[in-house]
C-alpha cells in the first residue's frame, strides 16, 4: 500500500486517479485549491500549486501523518491557448506559473523526502500537446513540453536515489478543463470545448490506463489511441503531420479573415 498525494484532485483526471488509487487500497491525500472538499474517500488538503508555502505544508502533512510519501502526482493544470499575437503575456505568465512551475514546485518540495527515503515515484501530468504542437496553442504546447522535458531530466537525475518518474500525455477527454479557459483569443474556446465534450473518452478511462502504466513503471504513458497516433505520425511520417497541422492553421486563418470582414 502506497502513500499518494494528488494535486488537482477535486475534479477531472485528478479525481479519477484518486478514486482508482483508493480502490486499489492506497492511502491518498487529495489536494486542490478549494478550502474544503465534500468527498469521503480520504483526507483533503488545500494546495495552490503556485504557493511555495502550501507545498511546505503538504510536505509537513505527509511527514506528520504518514512519515513520508511514496507517489507524488503533479496533476493540477488549466486550459489555455491562442494565436501568438492575440494571447496576452499575462496569460502566458498564468499558465507557466500553474502548468509548469506548479510541477517544478512539487518536484522541488518532495525531492528531499524521496532522497532521504532512497525511494519515491514522481508522476507528472503533461499532455499530448507536450509531444506534438498544434497551431494556436503556443503557450499550452510550451508548458506541456516543458513538463515532459523536466520529467525526463528528473528520471535520470533522481535514478541514483531510487526515484522513478513517469509523465502522462493524453489527448482530449471528457473533463471540466475547458472551464478554466480564460484566454483573450475568444476564437479558441469553442473549439477546445467541442474537442473535450465530444471525446468518447472519460477521465476514468484515462486513469485506468495510467495506473496500469505506473504499475509497469513506464516513463512515457500515452493513454489513448488518438494521442498515440498523433505522436507516431510526427515521429515517422513528418510530412503528413506537417500537412495536417497546416490545414488546421489555414482553417483558423480563414475564420479569422471572415470574422474581420464581417465586423469591419
Amino acid at each position: 500500500m502506497s502513500r499518494v498525494l494528488v494535486t488537482g484532485g477535486a475534479s477531472g483526471l485528478g479525481a479519477a486517479l484518486v478514486a482508482q488509487f483508493v480502490a486499489q487500497g492506497h492511502q491518498v491525500l487529495r489536494t486542490d485549491i478549494g478550502t474544503t472538499f465534500a468527498g469521503d474517500d480520504g483526507p483533503y488538503l488545500r494546495l495552490d500549486v503556485r504557493d511555495p508555502a502550501d507545498w511546505d505544508a503538504a510536505v509537513a502533512w505527509c511527514d506528520e501523518h504518514w512519515g513520508g510519501l511514496d507517489i507524488l502526482v503533479n496533476n493540477a493544470g488549466i486550459a489555455t491557448g491562442g494565436r501568438i499575437d492575440v494571447e496576452t503575456l499575462d496569460e502566458w505568465d498564468r499558465v507557466v506559473d500553474i502548468n509548469l512551475m506548479g510541477v517544478v514546485r512539487g518536484c522541488r518540495a518532495f525531492t528531499p523526502v524521496f532522497k532521504r527515503q532512497r525511494s519515491g515515484y514522481i508522476v507528472n501530468t503533461a499532455s499530448v500537446a507536450g509531444l506534438i504542437h498544434p497551431p494556436m496553442m503556443s503557450s499550452y504546447n510550451t508548458v506541456k513540453a516543458g513538463v515532459v522535458a523536466l520529467s525526463e531530466t528528473l528520471s535520470h537525475e533522481l535514478h541514483p536515489y531510487g526515484v522513478t518518474v513517469s509523465v502522462i500525455s493524453p489527448s482530449f477527454f471528457q473533463t471540466n478543463l475547458a472551464d478554466s479557459f480564460q484566454g483573450a483569443d475568444k476564437a479558441m474556446e469553442p473549439g477546445v470545448r467541442k474537442l473535450v465534450e465530444k471525446s468518447p473518452r472519460t477521465a476514468d478511462d484515462i486513469a485506468t490506463v495510467v495506473l496500469a502504466g505506473l504499475a509497469k513503471k513506464r516513463f512515457l504513458i500515452i493513454p489513448d489511441r488518438p494521442a498515440r497516433v498523433a505522436y507516431l505520425t510526427k515521429r515517422w511520417a513528418r510530412p503528413l503531420y506537417d500537412r495536417q497541422m497546416r490545414k488546421v492553421a489555414a482553417k483558423v486563418h480563414q475564420r479569422a479573415e471572415q470574422a474581420h470582414q464581417t465586423h469591419g
